[in-house]
């Protein structure tokens, strides 16, 4: 619970970047809701183009604001981004009542303290960063998804699937990919606690845990010669970071092959085509509330086809021999090398 407000600024920097983009919105549109029907005008094209660019802007903020390394900054850069997230809701927040804004970016704001209060904001950072920092083995699952992506294509290019993806409503899609995404979670739950269960088990040092461990606070710390066995809610914690790491890695994978048949889609349909495959389906679509200038059948066809993808890798990624060692392998060291500081600590601890 110490330090909550700076160690929550990243997150409420990137919350302030979405707040300013709403407003940017407001001003140029005039509306408080994206309604993009038919040819968009130039202004809203610009407003497309904030919607692509907010996402990487609000990340780059975020990071920018993670490498302050005094907590006095870090608190001034939280309370101006509040600061700011405010003034942006007043100006063209989500909806046109003041009031309704602000109590959104309460709740918001709440929620990023609470999520950093009680560790899930840390573990979900952490997770960013090891996919980031593994993403060469990300583009290596790709490569070794290619059959599933060449079977897809052959559903990209099936007309009663685009007639299902037409006509069905937005809401049985997603029970339908939540319902694909809970079998691929289940299988990637279940062969992690497999893999894993003996590495906590066993808990016992490793040969360079001395030379990792330099420069940190468990340095002078002596390894215990018994350990205290992790209670079920370290297991429980420890079995979630590594299951939620390997999701979020193929979810990566899954999302690339989306956007790829999202772009392709793009290019290849044309009126024409798409009132062929989807008996005159409209030729705009709604996304997150808002009406955009893409036909609905290809958000859908485009989400769906991400939703197989990530149950095809995840049964994939779970035998590949070069996955389980560019990911897996020093995801596992990392695991015995936190185990072996927690245990340290934990002597320490017992022994004052």
């Amino acid at each position: 619970m110490r330090r909550v407000w700076p160690r929550s600024a990243p997150a409420l920097a990137a919350f302030a970047v979405f707040m300013v983009n709403s407003a940017v919105v407001v001003l140029i549109s005039g509306q408080h809701t994206i309604d993009i029907a038919g040819r968009p005008t130039r202004a809203e094209w610009f407003v497309l183009a904030l919607l692509v660019i907010v996402l990487p802007i609000a990340s780059t903020v975020g990071w920018l604001v993670s490498r302050i390394s005094s907590v006095r900054g870090r608190t001034i850069a939280g309370t101006v981004a509040v600061a700011v997230a405010i003034v942006g809701g007043i100006i063209g927040g989500p909806s046109p009542r003041v009031v309704a804004d602000l109590i959104f970016e309460a709740i918001v704001v709440a929620i990023i303290l609470a999520l950093t209060a009680s560790g899930a904001g840390s573990i979900l950072g952490w997770i960013v960063e090891m996919t980031l920092f593994h993403l060469s083995a990300a583009g290596s699952l790709l490569v070794r998804a290619l059959p599933v992506v060449l079977l897809t294509f052959l559903v990209f290019f099936n007309s009663p699937v685009w007639l299902m993806a037409s006509t069905i409503s937005r809401g049985r899609l997603w029970l339908a990919m939540l319902f694909l995404s809970l079998l691929a979670a289940t299988f990637v739950v279940s062969s992690t606690v497999d893999r894993f269960k003996p590495i906590v088990a066993a808990n016992e040092p490793t040969e360079d845990h001395n030379a990792r461990l330099a420069g940190t606070p468990f340095e002078s710390m002596p390894d215990p010669s018994v350990t205290q066995p992790l209670h079920r809610t370290e297991r429980l914690n420890v079995m979630f970071v590594l299951a939620a790491s390997q999701l979020t890695h193929i979810l990566v994978v899954a999302a690339v092959t989306a956007l790829v048949f999202f772009i392709l889609g793009l290019i290849v349909l044309s009126p024409e085509l798409l009132a062929a495959w989807t008996r005159n389906g409209s030729s705009d679509g709604t996304f997150l509330g808002m009406t955009i200038p893409v036909p609905d059948a290809l958000i859908q066809i485009t989400m769906f086809l991400g939703a197989l993808t990530f149950m095809y890798v995840s049964a994939r990624a779970v035998g590949d021999g070069e996955y389980r060692a560019k990911f897996l392998d020093p995801v596992t060291d990392d695991l015995r090398l936190t185990l072996i500081a927690r245990n340290r600590y934990r002597a320490a601890v017992a022994g004052s």
